[in-house]
């Protein structure tokens, strides 16, 4: 495909751009599909509003979508708002033509350009001689400001895109052919040697819409009053009621949907009052965008529904995640509209379902998830969720996955063919892990067994054997951390020869002993403390902690089993399970037997994790910061505390996002990157050598908000004798605090104690301040107020001295108002003329010279402008209007041009001059009364004498006479004439008092004998130039005929200056009908315009004048209404 942008754009219109226009950069080229618009807003008192329109009506942001996708940026320094509009994957239907429409409170500007969609052909020399616009096949000339994209090629296979850019070189001025009037007046064996001939491709789309043009011919309705609109625009999930009035009252109607009829329902409803028909659709959805008929009988009315979509909006933001490695994360978000189009992505980068389902996309109702099972290192970044009327990001945070031990492997001592057994925990269950012995790996076999449950690794030595000892060592996979624990083997001694020795306690220091006799253990696991002990006769065991005493020969029950002493031959078992707290102390055991007593004391200290912190509070905020305090925890679980770890939730969310991984220590943590305007929670952990605790309570629910930014533009607007006005536009940042109002405050020049002028917050951007000292020099600042407190002031570049001030009178007309003003009769005319000047100047009003009728036209003045209403404009009320302001010896004085028009009368002197063949020449004289203003055409119709039908035979001729062909032969011809102007067509034709009868063949004709006549005349004008009266902006033409033999030579002149090779004009010679087309035409080419026939036989000269004005909004809803009949003619 080729696509192209076609807008000249000129000199004069670049000029009048920068002079009163907003665009920095207008979407004049074609890059990648991407059109971009820049506004400059530092003129702006607020954000500027842009649309994009396809032709003249159609909003294209209810379009926003897959296909067509708009993006906005505002860049502070410069202040410039840079609007994108980008086309995906252009089709035949995005061709045509494109408006882009700046406006703000006081200003607005706007811009065209056209795309052109074709096959993609051979780049040859030919196709830059045959590349034409689409609408009107109007080629480009004498364009050498303009860069045309002449070709966008879009190679699918290749994926790339080739761009041609080249200066068109200056042709002569060529005819333009109306490919549409050919078609009609061909005959269909012509249609394909058209085709061939000026390079149409869709021919058979084109006959179709020739068809529905023909269709739409009109022709005489007798069934109604009033008609269907030509189209109708509503909102998705409004009513709409379309209407018509039929002639008969008791006449049946038929509603057709897409050539299908209606059945009433509750969706569709059916309504007959009188003459009046209506059909209202409840709740419209995008199924209800289609064409819809009205039947009566044989009579047909036709019209277009267009259902906007309205934009949909994210009601929940996404959530930021901190997360480790390995761990699933899901984006959530919630739209304002169920089955929503949206679309994700990564640091600008489109998110789709790859080849290794990494992203999965789930939506439900109006909620919508990204889900990223196991998070990698290559997922950290800013993920984005746009829809075609929001955006929402939220940053993904991936740590490297830390593994914790909370249960190390402890030294065993075993005799021979007991149990040994290894355990130990670690923080992440999915890890695995490898047992080694010495160095050597550990295989399972019938007496080894290595079992993995959870977070639990465990080493089973069964029967075990003096080559078992050794020191042991697990390894988790991935992870550059090793646990080792020793295995002693205790082998039995048997003396053989009987004799009392006293007993002996033998403790191992080693294991759990972390110094001499103390115990160290984590609360909640197993404490098995054995203790060898030696001695004939064997001694008797006796456990104390304190006052305490078990001895072995006391039963322990279930209740008691907890902490049990188990006792064999030469070994003494002290067992504890599930330490807890309480259980910390020192504890003795004692052995006894006649041959003496030995006593060993242990320390045995429980170990657990912190409780939590306490007292978690938020200090002080920021714009998105927000400083944390709490307290150590009562009691650190026996182990120093290592550190700190945060997390933080919105207000109402069950989601958790953790704030660091590395053990933050001191008490008070400032939290960062939070969003302005939302409520948070915090909570902390608290960390030590054994494990984390139990998070501290909530904290108060804190909103991270910051003061406004200072106001801008602050100035002085009045100064009295002792009052001073003021003047300031809103801070550029508000933030979530919103606005709540200002604080004005004054002080004498070289004084440093500011006093404050108003009690109460000022909400308006202005403020009088009363009761200052005449003749002193004060100083003035302005801050704003919300929530978070005063913002930094906005201060006076220097003192103002408090002095009445003598302002020269200045009127400040309207732009639409420097023209001439044209209104329709009976219309309402209320003109606000605003004024300056000190004291109050006196205004008064004239009209040609003489005191305004008060009676007629009311004036109503005040301080600062003048109001002229007239409640229904009658022409007498037409003239020049004059307002004089007065303020002593110092006068202004502006003029306005009010025109009041209204309808033309109908042409007189109707006449059929001349009837030959199956032709007829009809003449006619201007109407008597044309309204008020010029005459634009006539419209032209013609009846069969037997019929009385009428029917249009040419629309907007502007001469007094024309032939009206194809006439059938023996049939008896009327002919009627309306005059037509700016208010429309007359209420009353000239109808011919002749008939034209057109005879049957079969009569001779005895032609005149033929003498030869000279044709050689000087040049003569036969249709003179009319004065022309245009709206700017729009392109025009003046048009004349000339006859001359010789050819005359043909000068056009403005202003009695030769126009030259100048771009903005087009001159054309067709038959001796003479055309001057003016492109867009500003207020820069009205004037006087003349043009002179010159040949050896002599010279003939006319004139008209070209009237440029701004266009009213009739006008502009008159020209919608024709360019949409137009439209549905061409487009069925």
């Amino acid at each position: 495909m080729a696509l192209r942008n076609s807008t000249p754009v000129s000199e004069a219109a670049q000029d009048a751009t920068e002079l009163s226009g907003l665009f920095l950069e207008k979407p004049e080229s074609v890059v990648d599909m991407v059109f971009t618009a820049k506004v400059d807003s530092s003129s702006l008192q607020r954000k500027p509003t842009l649309k994009w329109l396809k032709g003249k009506w159609l909003d294209l942001g209810s379009k926003a979508g897959k296909h067509l996708q708009f993006k906005e940026t505002y860049d502070r320094n410069t202040k410039v708002y840079t609007y994108e509009m980008k086309i995906v994957k252009v089709v035949p239907g995005d061709a045509g033509g494109y408006r882009c429409e700046a406006s703000a409170k006081e200003k607005c500007d706007s811009c065209t350009f056209e795309v052109t969609v074709e096959e993609r052909a051979t780049f040859q020399t030919g196709i830059l001689h045959n590349f034409k616009l689409l609408n009107g096949c109007q080629q480009i000339h004498n364009c050498p400001y303009m860069l045309i994209f002449l070709s966008l090629a879009v190679s699918i296979s290749q994926s790339c895109a080739l761009f041609h850019s080249t200066r068109k070189k200056k042709e002569e001025p060529k005819e333009e052919i109306d490919v549409w009037e050919l078609l009609k007046s061909a005959h269909p064996s012509d249609y394909e040697k058209i085709a061939f001939k000026y390079g149409i491709t869709d021919l058979r789309g084109m006959l179709k819409r020739l068809k529905k043009m023909k269709a739409v011919e009109p022709t005489k309705c007798d069934a109604f009053l009033r008609k269907l609109d030509s189209a109708y625009s509503v909102d998705k999930d409004k009513r709409i009621v379309l209407s018509v009035e039929v002639v008969d009252p008791n006449a049946q109607v038929k509603w057709l949907k897409n050539g299908q009829e209606i059945k009433q329902s509750a969706k569709y409803i059916f309504e007959s009052v009188g003459n009046k028909r209506t059909l209202t659709i409840n709740k419209c959805s995008l199924a209800d965008d289609a064409a819809y008929e009205c039947v009566v009988g044989e009579d047909k009315c036709f019209t277009e529904v267009f259902v906007k979509e309205p934009p949909v909006t994210i009601t929940k933001l996404l959530d930021d995640y901190h997360v480790v490695v390995g761990e699933r994360v899901e984006f959530e978000v919630e739209v304002s509209e169920e089955g929503a189009h949206v679309k994700w992505m990564k640091d600008d980068v489109e998110l789709s379902r790859n080849e290794s389902h990494k992203y999965r996309f789930k939506k439900d109702g109006k909620r919508h998830w990204l889900i990223i099972n196991e998070a990698t290192l290559e997922d950290i970044g800013t993920y984005h969720i746009f829809t075609n009327g929001g955006h929402s990001k939220g940053d993904l945070e991936v740590e490297e996955k830390q593994l914790e031990v909370l249960q190390s492997i402890a030294d065993l001592t075993v005799r021979s063919a007991e149990q040994a057994m290894f355990k130990c925990e670690v923080s992440d269950e999915k890890v695995t892990g490898k047992w080694y012995k010495d160095g050597v790996e550990v295989h399972p076999s019938k007496r080894v067994k290595i079992a993995h449950i959870g977070r639990i690794h465990r080493l089973t030595i069964d029967d075990v054997k003096p080559e078992d000892a050794g020191d042991y060592t697990f390894i988790p996979d991935g992870y550059a951390l090793s646990l080792s624990a020793k295995l002693n083997f205790l082998e039995i001694k048997i003396d053989y020869v009987p004799r009392q020795d006293p007993p002996k306690i033998h403790l191992d220091t080693t294991g759990n002993m972390v110094s001499q006799n103390t115990i160290i253990v984590v609360a909640g696991n197993k404490l098995r403390l054995d203790v060898e002990i030696t001695g004939e006769p064997a001694p008797t065991v006796c456990w104390m902690k304190g006052d305490n005493v078990r001895t072995a020969n006391i039963a322990i029950t279930a209740t008691e089993g907890r902490i049990r002493v188990e006792n064999r031959k030469d070994l003494s078992c002290f067992v504890i399970e599930g330490a807890e707290r309480d259980d910390e102390g020192n504890y003795t055991i004692t052995v006894t037997n006649p041959a003496g007593e030995d006593k060993a004391t242990l320390h045995i200290k429980i170990v657990d994790v912190p409780d939590p912190p306490e007292a978690v509070k938020c200090m002080s905020v920021g714009e998105d910061t927000a400083t944390i305090t709490w307290e150590p925890p009562k009691f650190d679980g026996g182990a120093p505390i290592k550190g700190y770890l945060m997390e933080r939730k919105k207000k109402g969310s069950s989601r958790w996002t953790k704030l660091n991984f590395d053990f933050h220590t001191s008490t008070t943590y400032e939290a960062k990157r939070m969003i302005e305007g939302v409520l948070y929670e915090m909570r902390v952990f608290a960390v030590n050598g054994i494990g984390i605790s139990q998070p501290s309570l909530n904290s108060k629910p804190f909103m991270p908000i910051a003061p406004t930014s200072e106001p801008t533009r602050l100035l002085v607007d009045d100064v009295g004798d002792s009052t001073c006005t003021l003047k300031w536009l809103p801070p550029e940042r508000i933030g979530a605090g919103g606005l709540d109002g200002y604080v004005i405050e004054y002080c004498k020049e070289g004084d440093t104690e500011w006093v404050r002028a108003n009690k109460d917050l000022v909400e308006r951007n202005g403020y009088t301040v009363r009761g200052l000292p005449t003749g002193e020099k004060m100083n003035f600042r302005v801050m704003a107020v919300n929530v978070a407190g005063l913002s930094p002031p906005a201060l006076l570049s220097q003192a103002v001295t408090i002095r009445e001030i003598m302002e020269h009178p200045k009127i400040r007309l309207p732009r639409h108002l420097r023209t001439k003003y044209i209104r329709k009769v009976g219309e309402t005319i209320n003109l606000v003329i605003p004024f300056q000047g000190k004291p109050r100047p006196v205004a008064t009003w004239t009209k040609d010279g003489q005191p305004v009728d008060p009676k007629k036209v009311g004036i109503r003045n005040s301080f600062v402008d003048t109001i002229l209403f007239i409640r229904s404009a009658e022409r007498e009320h037409s003239g020049k209007y004059t307002l004089t302001l007065q303020i002593e010896n110092m006068q202004d004085s502006a003029s306005i041009d009010i025109q009041i028009v209204e309808k033309p009368g109908p042409p007189v002197a109707v006449k059929i001059t001349d009837v030959w063949g199956f032709n007829a020449a009809l003449e006619w004289q201007t109407p008597k009364d044309t309204g008020n203003c010029d005459i634009t055409g006539y419209m032209i119709q013609k009846a069969d004498k037997k019929t009385m039908a009428w029917f249009t035979v040419y629309e907007h001729n502007r001469r007094t006479n024309c032939t009206v062909s194809d006439l059938v032969m023996g049939n008896e011809y009327l002919f009627r004439i309306f005059s037509e102007n700016i208010c429309g067509l007359s209420e009353d034709p000239g109808v011919s008092k002749g008939t034209a009868i057109i005879a049957k063949t079969g009569l001779q004709y005895k032609p005149s004998a033929y003498k030869e006549k000279d044709m050689n005349c000087s040049p003569k004008f036969t249709q003179p130039l009319m004065d022309r009266s245009v709206i700017a902006g729009y392109s025009t033409a003046i048009t004349c005929s000339v006859r001359g033999n010789p050819k005359p030579k043909i000068i056009w002149m403005k202003n009695r200056v030769i126009i030259g090779e100048d771009p903005k004009f087009l001159m054309q010679n067709n038959q001796g009908v003479l055309t001057l087309n003016i492109r867009k035409a500003s207020s820069f080419d009205g004037g006087t315009y003349s043009c002179r026939a010159v040949n050896e036989l002599g010279q003939d000269e006319v004139e008209c004048k070209l009237e440029i004005r701004e266009e009213v909004k009739e006008e502009i809803k008159c020209r919608n209404q024709k360019a949409n009949i137009k439209k549905n003619a061409t487009f069925g």
